[in-house]
């Protein structure tokens, strides 16, 4: 049974608390002196390595929703709650056989620079930067959620103000640091939360002789053999399917993901940044189950729903097994875990902002570089507040399945038009513009129409579910794919289709003169 008794603050947790803020902020500093220009602003000027960056790819991935989110999922529905992690892990060998090397060759700073690479850049841009904040803005939601429980178990202050610390702490890394303070913040925090996660598991299989199957016994036993079958958390068919759609796709639309390739040097070291994030998030979504039962056996689910919800089984189950000392590392590895993703999400949302419509499509692609920062830091600012008051909106939402959702609308959005820009010859301008509005509108009406919206956040009745399923992806990820393929089809561009064997070209030439080179 655990210790701690939530909102009342332990000495160990408030100096890790501030110890990992001391370090993080002499990172900031020593990359706010790096940080000069926009390609070291956006991507640390293509100076990162595989290894490096495969590490701070696993430390944006490896989120709220995957430390804190499906380990409750797992600690209160079981077996089911690995739907979540299968489909996490899945989608990267889409992004390293289809979408790595060609967002190195072709890009710049954000994935639209791919898409419009052969295409009209003014109508790709817009479509692509509405996207890319929808995207974003729920994702920080999650984060921010997160974020919010977290510090209010840790300080005992309120939600809201919780929320609003961590925001602002954002800020000034992403503001001072760019993408140099966000890569190295990720890549600390990788370490911590793949040290610490490894430690808990450690801990809960050596309650149980080191042999899952008595863990797993001992949940039957207690809850029974329910936890270990399918259907308790998905139990409609097509809503696992679609889940399990946004989830494998949606990886490879991920702006704040996509934007990581930027960073290094050439596409040789972008495919090893996927080999090398692919193995360590595959083996740290193997501990979170053992960390999902752990918190079911140990703490007990009763426990768990009445401190905090689901999101801080982790944190009861690091109290459970390792006590206060266990709880406050984990507890400020969690902190690290949020506060690194924000930041890589800001930065994404402002790159749009900043080099998609700003610089691209009011300035014509020619505004000076003092400029391109000044913009990029107010983009920042406005996603910042933006970040808060959704935090605020959405407190009770579990953060795995708030991620789900974000992963819906970047499969529906940016993945269809990434692929059929790289891939198929007739891909349009209008054709490119209609697919992003398409998966963009009706993944973001779907959610809203469904039970996600109408009944868990607004609690209205049943009879206001206009979309049944709670997942649009399986409906909105088609939508998108065929309306870029019909309108391409009947508003054929011969010039656009011209332009295709250079981009090819461009793309198995490999780091031959990059776009982020020119």
């Amino acid at each position: 049974m655990t210790n701690v008794h939530l909102g009342e603050p332990t000495t160990t947790s408030i100096f890790l608390f501030f110890f990992f803020i001391a370090i993080t902020l002499g990172i900031t500093y020593w990359a706010a002196r790096k940080t000069k220009t926009t390609e070291e602003f956006f991507a640390a000027d293509r100076s990162i390595t595989g290894v490096q960056n495969g590490f701070a790819l696993a430390g944006d991935y490896m989120s709220a929703a995957s430390f804190l989110g499906i380990a409750g999922m797992v600690a209160t529905s079981g077996f089911d709650g690995l739907i979540y992690s299968i489909g996490f892990l899945v989608g990267w060998p889409i992004v390293l056989f289809l979408i790595a090397e060609p967002l190195r060759s072709i890009g710049k700073y954000t994935f639209s620079d791919v898409v419009s690479y052969r295409l009209k850049q003014k109508p790709v841009r817009i479509a692509s930067a509405i996207g890319t904040i929808a995207v974003v803005l729920l994702y920080l939601i999650a984060q921010m959620v997160g974020a919010g429980s977290l510090i209010k178990l840790i300080f005992g202050l309120s939600y809201e103000n919780s929320v609003e610390i961590v925001g602002c702490i954002m800020l000034i890394y992403v503001l001072f640091g760019g993408m140099i303070a966000t890569t190295w913040v990720q890549i600390i925090k990788a370490v911590l939360l793949l040290g610490g996660a490894v430690v808990m598991a450690v801990l809960v299989l050596l309650q149980f002789d080191f042999n899952p199957l008595a863990l797993f016994a001992a949940a039957a036993e207690k809850y029974g053999e329910a936890v270990l079958a399918p259907g308790k958390l998905v139990s409609n068919p097509l809503d696992a399917i679609s889940l399990g759609i946004a989830l494998m796709i949606g990886t490879a639309g991920l702006p704040h993901i996509l934007m990581r390739f930027y960073t290094v040097p050439d596409t040789k070291q972008a495919r090893k940044s996927v080999f090398v994030a692919t193995g360590l998030i595959g083996f740290f979504y193997l501990l979170t189950f053992v960390i999902g039962f752990g918190a079911m056996v140990l703490v007990g689910t009763d426990v768990i729903k009445a401190n905090g919800g689901t999101n801080m089984s982790a944190l009861l189950l690091a109290d459970a097994v390792g006590g206060n000392g266990f709880f406050g590392f984990i507890s400020a590895v969690a902190f690290a875990t949020i506060l690194a993703v924000v930041a890589g999400l800001t930065l994404s949302g402002a790159s749009a902002l900043s080099h998609d419509l700003w610089v691209n499509v009011v300035r014509d692609g020619s505004a000076p570089q003092k400029e391109q920062m000044l913009v990029a830091r107010i983009a920042t600012i406005i996603l910042g507040i933006a970040a808060i008051g959704f935090g605020l909106l959405f407190q009770k939402e579990n953060v795995a399945f708030m991620v789900g959702l974000a992963f819906a609308v970047a499969a529906s959005s940016n993945f269809p038009a990434l692929v059929m820009s790289i891939f198929w010859k007739g891909f349009t301008t209008k054709g490119a513009v209609v697919s992003m509005l398409t998966g963009t509108i009706s993944s973001l009406v779907l959610i809203y129409l469904s039970p996600t919206i109408q009944i868990d956040v607004l609690k209205n009745t049943a009879d206001a579910v206009l979309f049944p399923l709670k997942n649009p992806a399986l409906v909105s990820l088609p939508l998108a794919f065929l309306a870029g393929i019909v309108v391409s089809i009947l508003m054929p561009d011969r010039q656009e289709q011209h332009k295709f064997a250079e981009m090819s070209t461009r793309i198995y030439q490999g780091n031959l003169g990059t776009a982020g080179d020119d």
